[in-house]
């Protein structure tokens, strides 16, 4: 336990852990709530999944913003301040009373994903200035357990705030849970253990971003990652899809089971995120993403093909519970491979970057999934999504594990005197 126990008694650290959990907690009662708001004013399921689409065009659109102020200002009070638009950002709901509403939904709903967009890459880049590059492997299983228990925590809160007081009462939630995240980071931080290794020369905010752009082409480890998250995320978009019309067609189940199976994935998420955070702190980022995609993608092609032997809910509880694993491994793994293969004063730029081409390909893997279903049929897509995740791990693991092993191992050679 030393690894996560001597995380967390690092106050800064700790702080910043705490409010990132109440973050994700209070994006995750809206995630919950309001993609139900929409459904309950229209009806539609197709305008309830344009809401699905605005949670992630922020991401692409606003990635030159983000990167660039996560490198240049303080990151520490760069989240102080989305926390406030976030708050200011969520107030118009209060006036949501009917169908002629759903624009003020709508917007809420792209707001609160660009002001998620621009904390991501703050908060991560943020994660190895506070714990040090030693201990980023720990520091990232610790964020993951965050983001499980988060998962958990936030759903249930936003379901049954809504369910007992309506919409009022989950933004009271929400509101409560962003100030409690704001309060814990307005203090300044006493020390940061990681300095930029070099310190960049002023340049304007568009050549800035072109410059942390730049970074995935000279950098080969990034390249590597980057086409691999690329995949991933095809596969994660396919996954959005593909999930809800395997529970509701293939196992026959109810909405009420899709919000199971969707959840139950947070469990093997917070055990994972324990594991990463003690006894298996010391393991190699590369190693962790590819291992993890691997196994990711071995176990959805058994979950995609269990129903042939029993369409029983509590046996999917279980194998989705264990796909929460390689999940929050996975990302872990991608995370500190991201944080570390850069110099630190273009670490946000080189986030922002990634997560607009994670959302941008999750875009085109939902749309790809929806379009084909009918045509190609889901036992062949749930085949493609396995495989993507399958090809990406073994790309790292050749690329990015084997490759770095094999070079360090081979012998120098000594020029005759």
């Amino acid at each position: 336990m030393n690894g996560g126990s001597g995380l967390l008694g690092d106050r800064a650290f700790t702080r910043l852990w705490l409010a990132s959990f109440c973050s994700e907690s209070a994006e995750w009662m809206l995630q919950i709530a309001l993609p139900v708001i929409v459904f309950q004013l229209t009806g539609s399921a197709s305008l309830t999944a344009t809401g699905m689409v605005l949670g992630l065009l922020p991401a692409v659109l606003l990635s030159p913003v983000a990167g660039v102020l996560a490198d240049r200002r303080d990151r520490r009070v760069l989240l102080c301040a989305v926390g406030a638009a976030q708050l200011l950002a969520a107030l118009p709901l209060l006036t949501v009373d009917g169908s002629g509403s759903l624009p003020i939904v709508y917007a809420v709903m792209a707001a609160q994903a660009a002001c998620a967009s621009l904390f991501e890459p703050a908060r991560n880049a943020l994660v190895p200035q506070l714990a040090g590059t030693e201990r980023l492997t720990a520091a990232n299983g610790l964020m993951g357990v965050n983001a499980s228990v988060a998962r958990l925590a936030g759903a249930w809160a936003g379901g049954t705030l809504l369910a007992f007081g309506g919409l009022p009462a989950v933004l009271y939630g929400y509101g409560l849970a962003i100030t409690c995240a704001v309060l814990l980071l307005l203090p300044r931080f006493a020390v940061t253990r990681q300095v930029p290794s070099a310190t960049p020369t002023p340049t304007s905010a568009l050549r800035s971003w072109l410059d942390g752009l730049a970074e995935f082409r000279r950098n080969r480890t990034l390249r590597v990652t980057g086409a691999v998250f690329a995949l991933m995320s095809l596969s994660q978009g396919m996954f959005l899809v593909l999930f809800v019309l395997f529970v509701l067609r293939t196992l026959d189940g109810s909405e009420a089971d899709v919000g199971l199976l969707r959840g139950v994935q947070a469990v093997g998420g917070i055990a994972a995120g324990v594991a990463l955070a003690t006894i298996a702190r010391r393991v190699a980022p590369a190693t962790l993403l590819g291992c993890g995609a691997i196994v990711f993608g071995l176990l959805s092609f058994v979950v995609w093909n269990a129903p042939t032997l029993t369409t029983s809910i509590s046996v999917y509880v279980v194998l989705f519970a264990l796909v929460g694993i390689p999940g929050v491994v996975t990302m872990s793994g991608l995370t500190a491979v991201l944080q570390s293969a850069a110099d630190t004063h273009m670490t946000g730029r080189v986030l922002s970057t990634a997560l607009a081409g994670a959302a941008a390909f999750t875009v085109i893997g939902m749309q790809a999934a929806g379009a084909l279903v009918d045509a190609v049929g889901l036992p062949a897509l749930f085949g493609v999504q396995s495989m993507l995740n399958l090809v990406a791990g073994i790309i790292v693991v050749l690329c990015l594990v084997v490759r770095v092993t094999v070079r360090r191992r081979a012998p120098v050679t000594q020029r005759a005197p």
